[in-house]
């Protein structure tokens, strides 16, 4: 009898997990592939699935902390590849590459400050703002690259991309080192403290004292500022600064975070469900290609599996008041 209670209390600590459905599908593909094509666990492709999670992941520890807030951005995809081209040109053209880099970065930051101004003080909703700096970033990289890439870039450039750190890609250590940034301000500082408390009721945090309008900007910019890292390692790591680059990611990203355990309504997201969402984005694609499965049905497939893991952790939210 004392066994079968504890079994029972095993697995209602499990239940609870917050970011149990992911894991649990994100474990079976694992399982999957191990039978339908070895190559998987080999070094070469876990390095590559990591890699490309890195470019999800860092932008999606920035919109953790926006979704947290209630808010949305829609216009990262086009930022990062804005910010690339911008560093890559500065790059290309003789500037050093601290200056370049800071180039592509400074943009973010306008960007993610346009982006919060207009909606907090114009009480413009996030998706239509987001989304017209989107097609304005649209528009700059088209204006200012007429659709060609950006290449070749220097030596000094690509090895931010390229480089590795003990036979790791820097991407994959800047992100972590971003990823353990990210969770200890969410956890244990007041401004962490300030974004769920916004999200959770913003009439409220403002009553509390709690500088609400300032808080949410600071959150644009910060995911603006994500963005244009990713496009500026991306460029490295391709030795160009392609228009298309980012393309989709807008949506890749946020359905990574969604699908960690972020909540769409704010007040509830952690940095460890926005890094298991974004490895789960990547290994479908990863494990669907290595299937050989037709392009045609992945998007198919891929919508499958993310409304079979948000549905399951919204059953157990629901289930036990989790939120």
């Amino acid at each position: 009898m004392e066994q079968k209670k504890e079994k029972k209390r095993i697995w209602q600590a499990m239940e609870r997990f917050d970011q149990l459905g992911i894991t649990i599908v994100l474990a079976a593909l694992v399982i999957m592939a191990s039978f339908t094509n070895p190559t998987f666990y080999s070094a070469g492709n876990i390095i590559n699935v990591l890699r490309s999670a890195s470019f999800v992941f860092i932008i999606g520890i920035a919109i953790t902390f926006v979704l947290i807030t209630g808010g949305l951005d829609l216009s990262v995809g086009r930022v990062m590849a804005m910010a690339g081209i911008l560093s890559a040109m500065a790059a290309k053209s003789g500037v050093p590459v601290a200056v370049s880099i800071l180039t592509g970065l400074v943009f973010g930051l306008a960007a993610g400050l346009i982006n919060g101004l207009l909606v907090v003080k114009l009480h413009i909703p996030a998706l239509i703002v987001t989304l017209g700096m989107m097609y304005i970033c649209d528009g700059l990289i088209l204006i200012v690259t007429m659709g060609s890439p950006v290449y070749p870039l220097p030596d000094s450039f690509k090895k931010l991309g390229q480089g590795t750190v003990f036979g790791i890609p820097n991407i994959i250590m800047i992100s972590l080192a971003l990823a353990l940034i990210g969770a200890f301000v969410l956890k244990n500082t007041k401004y962490g403290r300030q974004v769920y408390a916004i999200g959770g009721n913003r009439e409220t945090a403002r009553l509390a004292g709690i500088p609400v309008d300032a808080t949410q900007v600071s959150v644009y910019v910060l995911s603006a500022a994500s963005a244009a890292l990713a496009g500026i390692l991306m460029a490295g790591r391709l030795n160009s600064a392609q228009p298309g680059a980012g393309n989709g990611y807008e949506m890749t990203v946020v359905a990574a975070v969604i699908i960690g355990g972020t909540s769409m309504f704010g007040g509830a997201g952690s940095i460890l469900g926005t890094l298991l969402g974004s490895l789960l984005m990547t290994v479908i694609e990863n494990v669907l290609l290595l299937m050989k499965i037709s392009a045609y049905w992945q998007s198919l497939v891929i919508g499958i599996i993310i409304i079979f893991a948000v549905g399951l952790d919204q059953y157990r939210r629901t289930k036990y008041g989790l939120g």
